[in-house]
């Protein structure tokens, strides 16, 4: 019995220390990184519409989940595309969330289907209608609108193709670039 307890210590402070070195990166930046090694606070060039944007790409599921908490430092053209690897109906809510964004809800042919606005802290969920939505894109409150990007406006799906292997990721886990060799 005091041999499984001394097994166990030794686990959760080997645990502890191999999480402790994972998350501080032995002095380098604080910056999120995947688990391809590469920053998440990496921007994509992705067109909206007619507008270019700067989008970091969340494709896994650590960085789906974090989204944009905490952060405040979005500059006017700056978002968060999420990437779906089938489509469906999508749940997004603000929790730890400072910055008031909207979000767009594409299909998978990349076509705007929905947007809505959310605000700060706001644990209420907004749920898409559609079942059929692929790509989230999460720019600051009003961006579409000021920009004249309305549903039926078209993302640059093959833009998010090259983001997504730029990130190491294959396009083809998430249904894309099924016409490519």
């Amino acid at each position: 019995m005091k041999r499984a307890k001394q097994f166990r210590f030794w686990c959760y402070l080997s645990a502890s220390v191999l999480l402790g070195l994972t998350f501080t990166g032995c002095g380098a930046d604080k910056t999120a990184h995947t688990t391809e090694g590469k920053p998440l606070s990496t921007y994509f060039p992705i067109k909206l519409g007619n507008q270019v944007v700067q989008l970091q790409v969340a494709a896994v599921p650590a960085e789906m989940e974090m989204g944009l908490m905490y952060r405040r430092d979005l500059k006017p053209d700056q978002g968060m595309i999420f990437i779906y690897q089938r489509p469906d109906r999508m749940n997004f809510y603000m929790r730890n969330t400072p910055t008031p964004l909207d979000i767009g809800y594409f299909s998978a042919d990349g076509v705007l289907r929905e947007k809505y606005a959310m605000y700060p802290y706001d644990e209420k969920t907004i749920s898409s209608r559609s079942d059929r939505i692929q790509f989230s894109v999460e720019m600051n409150q009003g961006w579409y609108d000021q920009n004249g990007v309305k549903p039926g406006a078209q993302l640059d799906v093959k833009a998010v193709e090259e983001a997504l292997k730029a990130r190491g990721l294959d396009p083809k886990d998430y249904g894309l670039g099924k016409s490519e060799g």
